[in-house]
């Protein structure tokens, strides 16, 4: 098992990780990102992704994950040395340097690189760190999109991972004025997110789809299917049609990423299309009501709910996720949110729904970073209050706590420079302005509780 009997996070990190460098991450092995529209990769959903070879994945289908990237990433590791695309988990690690945690296990922080290596074996652990980088390695997890196709539009994703972003920059042009934008995520279609139309052989899908034929469906113990929204690719259905044919073939759990902005037939499909399939379905959200609505627009908050609900009462899932974007919106509603969801817990089973929260760097002017810390103190506090009470409850997981913990801690951060911090602000206020002005929404009557800090930007 990959943490013996009330092990706790450091606990387990200590035993398994540090014992082999400072810097290892089973998921630079086992894990992968891929989005088969554009032909990136990346071995989380942290560091950047980057190109793969279409002449190499032509003649290697593994290429689609064993990269000159990943492999140089694997040596450095191997040696301690932090790769410098992981920085996130690097931030989080260093976030209590100061003397007064020296000594004291809850003052180290858990980064996602513990979460993302205990889902692994210690033997396959113990052999990845000593292979030689330069050799290709099997998968175990793996998240794939096929391509960007999406009935929503969220107000932090952008045209690469949904066509309905690219509808707006194409019918209003891009947004202007955004100094700190400086991957320019808002101001074009990104057409080099989806180099193939649908009428195109897409080199990149084949050779998964050879990859995963030949061997990968054998190796692979989850593939997770994310988008745009999976539900409405073809090549969702054309895989989920693979394991309705080659029932028994393999044993990989089947999991799917959607924004559940559908009708229940579809879902009610879905179930039946993946009945006999160990199925685990990862859904969006972070606040409620007008708050979501706002944010991930295009959702229709009732319809979340139920649908939710609905799958939660049919029992026919492996575990129902729920992904939080932690941006600078969500905190106004987000204790509630997550209120909501440990009273499902409650009614369904502590394993039937849980939570992460995942906190959001781009685009940075929609950072919790953005806002004065005075309004961050005043969410962090209600969060620790909600901490205080959760903690209490037998139905959250110890990863779920800690990372409301880390959130809270993340909350408190001291303001940075103030002259990055005006401009963050004014790309802040900028950007929902012409938000507002495109998909008709109304900021001041939706936040009355940023307003005020808002008109003075």
């Amino acid at each position: 098992m990959p943490k013996i009997a009330n092990e706790t996070d450091l606990q387990y990190k200590r035993r398994v990780i540090d014992i082999k460098s400072a810097s290892f991450c089973g998921a630079k092995w086992y894990n992968a990102t891929i989005w088969l529209g554009s032909g990136q990769t990346t071995s989380c959903h942290h560091p950047l992704p980057h190109q793969v070879s279409v002449q190499e994945v032509t003649v290697n289908p593994k290429a689609l994950h064993n990269t000159r990237q990943k492999k140089n990433d694997r040596a450095l590791m191997q040696d301690g040395i932090r790769p410098a695309g992981c920085d996130y988990c690097w931030k989080i690690e260093d976030m209590y340097k100061d003397p007064k945690y020296a000594g004291v296990d809850t003052g180290e922080p858990i980064s996602d690189r513990v979460y993302k290596t205990v889902i692994y074996e210690d033997k396959d652990l113990d052999e990845a760190f000593n292979t030689n980088p330069e050799q290709d390695v099997n998968l175990q997890t793996l998240e794939i999109a096929f391509d960007r196709t999406c009935q929503f539009a969220c107000s932090y994703c952008n045209p690469a991972f949904s066509s309905s972003w690219v509808k707006d920059i194409r019918r209003n042009g891009g947004y202007t004025n955004l100094v700190s934008d400086g991957r320019n995520h808002f101001t074009h279609e990104h057409d080099s997110s989806q180099l193939y139309t649908i009428n195109d052989i897409n080199p990149y899908v084949e050779a998964f789809f050879k990859w995963w034929e030949s061997d990968l469906h054998k190796t692979l113990k989850e593939l997770r299917i994310t988008g745009g929204e999976p539900l409405m690719s073809g090549y969702t259905w054309r895989l989920i049609d693979w394991f309705q044919e080659n029932r028994g073939k393999s044993k990989t759990r089947l999991a799917i990423n959607s924004n559940l902005g559908f009708e229940q037939d579809k879902l009610e499909r879905l179930l039946d299309a993946t009945n006999g399939i160990e199925l685990d379905l990862y859904t969006s959200n972070e606040s409620v009501s007008q708050h979501a609505v706002y944010i991930r627009d295009g959702l229709d908050w009732s319809q979340w709910v139920d649908n939710v609900t609905y799958l939660l009462d049919s029992k026919r899932l492996r575990g129902l996720h729920v992904m939080c974007t932690i941006n600078a919106l969500c905190l106004v509603s987000l204790t509630q949110f997550l209120f909501n969801i440990v009273n499902l817990k409650r009614q369904y089973g502590r394993d039937a729904i849980n939570f992460s929260l995942n906190i959001l760097r781009f685009p940075s002017f929609q950072s919790v970073l953005v806002l004065p810390l005075s309004i961050r103190e005043q969410y962090a506090d209600e969060l620790a209050y909600a901490y205080g009470i959760i903690a209490d409850d037998v139905f959250c997981h110890e990863f779920e706590l800690n990372q409301l913990s880390r959130l809270v801690e993340y909350l408190r951060t001291p303001e940075q420079d103030s002259q990055a911090l005006q401009i963050l602000q004014r790309d802040f206020k900028n950007f929902y302005e012409q938000y507002d002005q495109r998909r008709g929404k109304n900021f001041r009557s939706t936040f009355p509780q940023l307003t005020e800090w808002y008109d003075t930007l």
